[in-house]
């Protein structure tokens, strides 16, 4: 049961993917249609993940009052709703405001979600579970990828967010239909003591949220600026989207089997390090002429493989009755390095006018992780150990 409940949730979290890269894959329209330079694209972009932020707290404290299912059914209801508002913007500001609904639905999907499979999967293939979960969003991503630019071309700017919007809809009547809670999830209290973490959960989760909003961050420069350094090359717009999207697509399997592979071999830290390291190489690579292609098959099947694990650090960190609140931390963390990087990678980009200025914006954060997951080890009392 609980893998047919994977798939749903899957699929569900392959709209947050979708809605996300509408505004990557037509930022250039935009730039045509409304007069913004890149900085101002990176801030679009990264109003998406704002509300979390604000939100991702409170919204951990709600699962006492209001059940999984609906919060996930809100989120991508939002998300759906966010995406029509800026499908029909008129100028920067209204996109920006249908960028901000979406990203309040994508906060309480993304943090329900992670919950959902915590419960369903605790101390059964967590890190394999939580990888496929996590796979979702780059699934959708590639699709937005492939698709958004010929569509975006053939049909304008706005039938990109139109059609992120109507699989968010019919994501969550997916969801409120076919979910269940898993029969053996102890009941909430509702007093409030549960939700609260020790110090030590403090520590794990906000280094785990760390970690996590560093190799997201750097995921989504690589996304929004990884076709300009291909532009620069000679590739056509479509050509630099389709070869960046080589590494959303193949992170999807490697994604999965690194968390097999972490689950049966328990050896963590050596997965991170070699991946993390291999990201910041592959992110070199892209600059190299005719090297596009095989540094983005790098990237997506070692670079980016071990994001599920990073994500069941979250659900590992905390007691099962504070995990909704203690996920709500983590996204908080990870919502602030995601919120600040596009436009910290448009800025750098404006002011020096080199691509490769995002690009090693992105390396700094994928080399972060690597101290940051030792520091989770050593605070929950595990040795340090890479073989």
């Amino acid at each position: 049961m609980r893998w047919r409940i994977l798939v749903l949730l899957f699929l569900a979290r392959v709209g947050l993917g979708l809605q996300f890269q509408t505004l990557a894959s037509v930022g250039d329209d935009l730039v045509v249609a409304f007069g913004l330079d890149y900085a101002g694209i990176g801030l679009l972009i990264g109003l998406f993940m704002a509300p979390g932020l604000f939100l991702a707290i409170p919204a951990g404290y709600w699962a006492r009052y209001v059940s999984d299912r609906h919060m996930v059914v809100l989120g991508l209801g939002a998300l759906a709703f966010g995406g029509l508002v800026s499908a029909g913007a008129v100028d920067s500001w209204t996109i920006g405001a249908g960028r901000v609904l979406a990203g309040i639905g994508f906060l309480f999907a993304t943090l329900y979600l992670t919950k959902m499979v915590a419960d369903w999967f605790q101390g059964r293939e967590i890190a394999t579970a939580m990888s496929l979960l996590v796979m979702s969003w780059p699934f959708g991503i590639a699709m937005g990828q492939l698709g958004y630019a010929w569509i975006s071309d053939a049909f304008g700017w706005h039938i990109p967010f139109q059609i992120a919007s109507i699989y968010c809809a019919l994501a969550a009547v997916g969801v409120l239909i076919f979910y269940k809670d898993p029969d053996d999830l102890a009941p909430v209290k509702h007093d409030g003591a549960s939700a609260r973490l020790t110090g030590q959960e403090w520590r794990l989760i906000l280094i785990a949220g760390s970690a996590w909003g560093a190799i997201n961050a750097g995921y989504i420069i690589y996304l929004s600026f990884g076709p300009k350094v291909l532009e620069a090359l000679g590739h056509s717009a479509l050509a630099a989207a389709g070869t960046i999207s080589v590494g959303s697509w193949v992170m999807i399997a490697s994604g999965a089997l690194c968390g097999q592979i972490a689950d049966r071999s328990g050896q963590r830290m050596t997965i991170l390090f070699i991946c993390m390291t291999t990201a910041s190489a592959a992110l070199l690579l892209l600059s190299l002429p005719g090297a596009g292609l095989g540094a983005s098959l790098l990237f997506g099947l070692i670079g980016m493989a071990p994001a599920g694990i990073i994500m069941a650090l979250a659900g590992e960190a905390v007691r099962p009755q504070a995990r909704a609140f203690g996920t709500g931390v983590f996204l908080t963390v990870y919502y602030a390095f995601t919120w600040v990087a596009p436009p910290a990678a448009g800025a750098i980009l404006d002011a020096t006018g080199s691509i490769q200025g995002p690009i090693w914006l992105a390396i700094l954060l994928f080399a972060a992780v690597i101290p940051l997951a030792i520091a989770y080890q050593r605070e929950n009392g595990h040795p340090v150990v890479m073989t």
